[in-house]
């Protein structure tokens, strides 16, 4: 990143001194990861909002982030806050397994380029489109996905996504008004967005482009992002979202 793209450590202090929370992980007396968030207002209520997590590289298959997670959630627990909200690229697949799946977040606002569209970090590469995230820290929804208990979902052959992976990795677009008729709807990404973008770079694109659509049309007709699947295939893998209308966000509290 650039310097002006790095959090300053005046503002790490000042935020720990009011109730942020900066937890690190540490292989002896060497840092291997991070979260950091501070304390929000949303809608009224209080919430802590998660800024960032990172895990090095040669430790992204430890579980780490996932256990971060739960450090920050036992924290903010004790601080009497019962909500954590984060944003993430919706592309990102690794990311939305542990949000979604092992986490049990929810997902109800699609935020278009909110970083901007300048950024120097390789997660910025083609626009800083995020989906806002909300966990409900007490909510049985919660508590069964941290007891290794996911809720079970049957996805037939008929349902049809929202946007769907080819067998050449791009998306093809279905009809949007038939796909959002019922109360369920679909939406697949590639497996690995990153790959995609450093291989096809405008492939990358017209995935944005494509899920862009589909999220912003499906949450402006009252759909909750509740779920991500990994969806094993023959010809081209994939992982699919799982929306759901007429459920809000009290309705997991």
């Amino acid at each position: 990143m650039d310097d002006r793209d790095i959090t300053p450590l005046a503002q790490l202090v000042a935020a720990r001194e009011v109730g942020g929370l900066l937890i690190g992980a540490f292989d002896g007396s060497a840092m291997i990861g991070f979260v950091y968030g501070f304390i929000g207002v949303e809608h009224g209520r209080t919430i802590h909002h998660s800024h960032q997590l990172a895990v090095k590289p040669e430790y992204r298959h430890s579980n780490l982030g996932y256990r971060l997670k739960l450090a920050q959630r036992e924290r903010v627990l004790a601080q009497g806050i019962t909500r954590i909200t984060w944003t993430f690229d919706p592309l990102q697949s690794l990311n939305a397994y542990l949000n979604f799946r092992k986490l049990g977040v929810l997902g109800d606002a699609y935020k278009i380029n909110f970083y901007g569209t300048d950024a120097s970090s390789f997660l910025h590469r083609f626009g800083t489109d995020r989906l806002w995230l909300t966990w409900v820290l007490g909510s049985r929804r919660v508590r069964e996905r941290l007891q290794g208990k996911p809720e079970v979902h049957q996805t037939g052959v008929e349902e049809s996504p929202l946007i769907q992976v080819e067998r050449d990795g791009s998306p093809r677009q279905m009809d949007l008004a038939e796909g959002l008729s019922g109360k369920r709807a679909l939406i697949q990404i590639p497996p690995d967005i990153n790959a995609l973008q450093r291989q096809h770079p405008e492939q990358a694109m017209k995935w944005r482009e494509a899920t862009r659509h589909a999220f912003t049309e499906a949450l402006r007709r009252g759909f909750l992002v509740e779920d991500f699947l990994r969806q094993p295939r023959a010809d081209q893998p994939a992982g699919v979202y799982l929306l759901n209308r007429g459920r809000k966000m009290e309705d997991f509290a």
